[in-house]
């Protein structure tokens, strides 16, 4: 039975008779209208929650949340390759593009704090909505390219690799931090809300750092996964999978 009526919702939702906002139905409508006891209705919902498809809190009904998009963190996939992979458009918007002193981001390229390095912010949108902003550092030979170019209409990871700099090697850090007041004027939430940022540092083919990266996702839009091959002979650690 409980299947039955999580496969209604979800055809509700899917169909936009019940939309991200919306209240679920009380666990007395549901059992009523299925002419059925609590048990199953809760197990429905807990179903649907577990898909992320709504959210439940003490005291209130259960409300329809906005599906979130995946994002793995063990393949390097550029955004606008992962969004329109996703069915949405990808947008961008630039807020900076820069020559400055490498200062604190000089350790993490590799570089002295006195060299050039090239400095990028973007704010990145699927369908409109503000999902992610980037702050990008390049080394100075790497970075002068994208002055050649309108970084609100090509991805940079693509552009840089057509031009003689793929991403050979990189590294990943997946953390939490408040939103700062760029953040939050760009992303549209209240300073010190809670964001997912992603910390990246990438690698040419001879090893040598050119990029580091920090983007900063609306944890309410976007879900990061890692794909693993199991459980590694110690019997405690999973080995990420690349692609």
């Amino acid at each position: 039975m409980y299947t039955q009526i999580a496969d209604d919702l979800r055809a509700q939702i899917a169909g936009g008779a019940l939309r991200p906002g919306d209240d679920v139905p009380t666990e007395a409508e549901l059992a009523e209208r299925w002419r059925t006891s609590r048990g199953p209705i809760r197990n429905a919902l807990a179903a649907l929650r577990g898909e992320g498809l709504i959210e439940t809190s003490r005291g209130r009904p259960a409300r329809v949340v906005a599906r979130k998009a995946n994002q793995a963190v063990d393949v390097s996939v550029p955004f606008t390759r992962w969004a329109r992979g996703l069915g949405v458009t990808p947008g961008a918007q630039t807020q900076e593009l820069s020559l400055r002193r490498a200062g604190a981001k000089a350790e993490m390229l590799g570089v002295s704090p006195e060299d050039t390095i090239v400095s990028v912010v973007r704010l990145r949108s699927l369908d409109g909505r503000p999902t992610m902003l980037e702050r990008l550092c390049y080394t100075e030979e790497v970075g002068r390219r994208l002055f050649a170019v309108d970084l609100d209409a090509v991805s940079i990871t693509e552009y840089l690799s057509s031009v003689g700099h793929p991403i050979v090697g990189l590294q990943h850090e997946i953390d939490a931090v408040a939103a700062d007041e760029q953040d939050a004027a760009l992303l549209r939430v209240s300073q010190g809300t809670p964001i997912l940022r992603l910390s990246r540092t990438s690698r040419d083919a001879d090893g040598r750092i050119f990029e580091a990266s920090e983007d900063r996702y609306l944890s309410e839009v976007v879900r990061f996964t890692v794909s693993a091959s199991g459980i590694s002979t110690d019997g405690h650690f999973m080995r990420a999978v690349g692609g």
